[in-house]
């Protein structure tokens, strides 16, 4: 007995405990990202489908901190490359970087450690939340809009109506979902 509580020896030192919990947290938000790029709805007029995974790549920010929501996003986009069918509409390959969305997706690295600093340089709180999840999705948006510019060839206005216009509306939901269920 040490100070009234009972000590049990597991076998794992709390620096191991630690990074076994990091681990599980990004290897759960790579998960959730792939599921949740499979709600996808298509538009007609928008090579680009609106997903739900990036609330995962916010939310990875938020509740894993800056450098592991970045190394979630970072893993997450490795194993869509490598093969594994986490990209919308179960697809993979080097080919999607390549494609339509491949701007957006390159842009969640940045979008999840973007995310993960503001929430904790601005207190965690609600407001730090929000700041945090609008903040992220521009940077998704911005990553998707300059590559579909580059990749179309069309007017940036063209290029807006079909990179940014159409996600506004479920960017702001996903905020809203993203303050519910973060816990701050």
């Amino acid at each position: 007995m040490i100070s009234g509580r009972t000590t049990v020896y597991t076998g794992i030192s709390t620096d191991m405990a630690g990074s076994l919990r990091r681990v599980a947290g990004i290897a759960a938000f790579v998960g959730f990202t792939a599921l949740a790029a499979q709600f996808a709805v298509r538009l007609p007029y928008t090579p680009v489908p609106v997903t739900m995974q990036t609330l995962f790549v916010l939310l990875a920010g938020i509740v894993l901190g800056p450098r592991d929501g970045f190394y979630a996003m970072i893993a997450y986009i490795a194993i869509g490359v490598a093969g594994a069918p986490v990209f919308a509409g179960m697809t993979f390959g080097p080919a999607v970087l390549f494609g339509p969305t491949g701007g957006y997706l390159a842009a969640f690295p940045a979008a999840a450690l973007l995310a993960g600093v503001l929430t904790r340089s601005l207190g965690g709180g609600k407001p730090a939340v929000l700041a945090a999840s609008l903040a992220g999705s521009a940077t998704i948006l911005l990553g998707g809009t300059l590559y579909l510019w580059l990749l179309s060839g069309q007017s940036l206005t063209g290029v807006l109506a079909m990179a940014v216009v159409p996600f506004i509306l479920a960017d702001l939901v996903k905020t809203a979902i993203a303050l519910l269920i973060s816990g701050r």
